[in-house]
């Protein structure tokens, strides 16, 4: 089973998308929970509607903690083999999880999307982990950017990878997201935590924190 965690925040607009693409995956073995992150819209009603509408979907709130305390009360409540994160905005093609699950056999998670190498993404979604895999690896909460220093204690657990040549996960350019805007104490905190993780790493480790600050600083000048 695959367990897919969907962080709510005022997605009213964008909501019912992506949960209909992935209740309309061809792999029907699915957990899907929703987190309300006390949405101030019509997000809750909407889903509400879809744990009527389908026993596979799971619904939980908490008062508005940010996307990373989200995806973490998602993790505590995941019974899946295998688990996917995807953002409220976003939908996924119906072969999706098929494709991943078919891709992630003697690896610890899989991802999609064609990136030259498995560092140069460091979004969490448009992956499929194992969950055994990520148990006890946590988002840091209370910052933006929390997805590039949960990658990066992905990566220096040194769990293996597959990349596969699929684009199956459709990202929306969502104006008022998070990331959409520039936010330079964010950025500078993010920074400054990869730099902190590097002190105590081995040579590969460094490495991979050194890639990651180099591609976050060509990011940040772009954005």
């Amino acid at each position: 089973m695959t367990t897919f965690i969907v962080p709510i925040y005022n997605a009213e607009r964008y909501l019912s998308a992506c949960l209909d693409s992935l209740l309309a995956q061809t792999a029907k073995e699915l957990q899907i929970i929703l987190v309300d992150d006390g949405s101030t819209d019509g997000s809750l009603a909407i889903a509400k509607s879809y744990t009527v509408r389908d026993p596979r979907v799971e619904l939980y709130r908490q008062p508005h903690a940010g996307q990373s305390a989200a995806r973490n009360l998602g993790l505590k409540h995941a019974h899946g083999e295998y688990v996917a994160f995807v953002d409220a905005d976003d939908t996924i093609a119906p072969d999706w999880c098929e494709k991943h699950v078919e891709a992630i056999e003697g690896v610890d998670y899989v991802q999609s999307g064609n990136p030259r190498n498995r560092y140069q993404y460091t979004v969490v979604w448009n992956r499929l982990y194992r969950r055994e895999a990520i148990t006890g690896l946590l988002f840091p909460e209370g910052m933006i950017y929390e997805d590039v220093l949960w990658s990066v204690d992905l990566w220096l657990s040194k769990a293996s990878c597959r990349v596969i040549r699929y684009n199956g996960y459709h990202y929306t350019a969502n104006p008022e997201s998070t990331t959409a805007h520039s936010h330079p104490e964010a950025q500078k905190c993010v920074l400054q935590a990869l730099r902190a993780k590097r002190k105590g790493a081995s040579m590969r480790g460094k490495f991979i924190i050194a890639y990651t600050i180099c591609r976050l600083k060509l990011h940040f000048i772009r954005s």
